[in-house]
């Protein structure tokens, strides 16, 4: 890790900085329209509750009622449904997914715009949840134009800094927006755990549940990387080639434990949520009830919810992403195989049958390092935002352990390049 950071800050990696800045300089102007209020608006002083998850996503933007308060979630929630559409359900996606670049470039395009009309709808749903019958019409539409110019320069941000900067543009704001939060929340677990009212053993009691807090954050991260860190690996022989040959090392085929990276949680967050977004825009007593008492994480139902929902994403991400028919298909066309498994079909049930054990072992471990923290602040009562805060922190060390990799691979790339060149 040290010798690709003093790597990159040699002559050679100029223009890798020059990325980096462009990245920091982005995250920067978002960070700033955080607090850029949307003119006409006050900020919102009662509690959000089940709303807390899109505020700590965005940054506390929805708080602040600013020109980002939506974030990227209205991508998020279009992103969800265009992968469900290419599983067969609509002739068309699944037709743009066998294209390749070209396919997937057609289908980000129209995700995007899908994103961007439900920002518009959500953006009026919020100005109608929280400005009642004080607005009208107009201001309404004024209201979710500005919200919906928010999110639509968020996703155009995002692509620039996937293509002129480091890392996933849109994994990127969401991570800036909850790092953004993560001190306010430490604030409040504090003040939530900790009382000097009472007597020397009441603070001292609350001073040790802050530090198990505090040991339980760092806990998540380690597990996040230890997960993330984990893969299984599947020996690979080709027929023109021979391991004893030549001292010629084994390939191998790695499979990470958890190859879905965060989005299980992302998608999951994003899918509990919306009731909630509902129950602001109804104000139907008994439908606000149902949503408080069941679909929130903090409710058994809800948190059961959570967990089904990170499972059912991780398989599904992790069998779009690693498709074993046609791993298989070019295994065998690249004359491979796998030790002791017949090319063709059987190569297909022996991966998905890898890819399965690994995906209960890695939804598992997302489900506990996910859950910790909302049982923590069951067991104590702490505030929604601090519930939230443990999703948020997973997602920030996914995303941060998938930049880094990009950048050390980049410098790695370089390095090799620039040896290779000299001889």
């Amino acid at each position: 890790m040290f010798k690709a950071m003093k790597e990159l800050f040699t002559s050679g990696n100029k223009d890798l900085r020059h990325r980096i800045y462009f990245t920091l300089a982005c995250l920067t102007v978002f960070i700033l329209g955080i607090n850029i209020r949307v003119p006409g608006t006050e900020n919102l002083t009662k509690n959000l509750g089940f709303l807390e998850l899109i505020n700590t996503i965005g940054g506390g933007a929805l708080k602040n009622f600013s020109i980002f308060a939506l974030g990227v979630m209205p991508y998020i929630t279009a992103s969800i449904i265009m992968q469900l559409l290419q599983m067969d359900i609509i002739p068309y996606f699944t037709e743009l997914r066998k294209q390749g670049h070209t396919g997937r470039q057609k289908i980000n395009q129209i995700t995007r715009y899908i994103g961007i009309g439900f920002a518009f709808i959500e953006g009026y749903a919020f100005s109608y949840a929280f400005l009642g019958s004080s607005g009208n019409p107009m201001q309404y539409m004024y209201i979710a134009t500005v919200l919906t110019a928010g999110t639509a320069f968020l996703l155009w941000m995002g692509d620039q800094i996937t293509q002129k900067g480091i890392g996933n543009g849109v994994s990127l704001i969401i991570m800036a927006g909850i790092i953004a939060t993560l001190p306010q929340m430490f604030i409040d677990a504090f003040n939530g755990l900790v009382s000097f009212e009472g007597t020397t053993q009441v603070i001292a009691l609350g001073i040790i549940k802050f530090i198990l807090f505090v040991i339980v954050y760092f806990g998540i991260v380690i597990g996040m990387i230890f997960v993330q860190e984990s893969e299984r690996r599947i020996p690979i022989q080709y027929a023109n080639k021979s391991t004893s040959a030549y001292g010629a090392s084994q390939s191998f085929m790695p499979i990470k434990i958890n190859t879905a990276g965060v989005i299980p949680v992302i998608f999951a967050s994003s899918l509990l949520s919306i009731p909630s977004i509902l129950a602001q825009v109804i104000k139907n007593d008994t439908f606000t009830i149902v949503v408080q008492k069941y679909l929130t994480y903090t409710t058994p139902v809800g948190f059961i919810l959570y967990v089904i929902f990170i499972f059912f994403f991780a398989y599904f991400y992790t069998f779009i992403q690693l498709k074993p028919d046609e791993f298989a298909k070019n295994l065998q066309d690249n004359g491979g195989y796998i030790p002791g498994i017949r090319p063709g079909d059987e190569t297909k049930l022996y991966v998905s049958k890898i890819l399965s054990r690994l995906t209960v072992l890695g939804a598992a471990f997302l489900s506990i390092i996910a859950g910790l923290p909302i049982i923590f602040s069951r067991v104590t009562s702490l505030p929604t935002s601090v519930t939230i805060g443990g999703t948020g922190l997973l997602i920030v060390v996914g995303v941060a352990l998938e930049t880094y990799k990009q950048l050390e691979g980049s410098i790695l790339t370089r390095s090799y390049k620039r040896g290779y060149s000299r001889r």
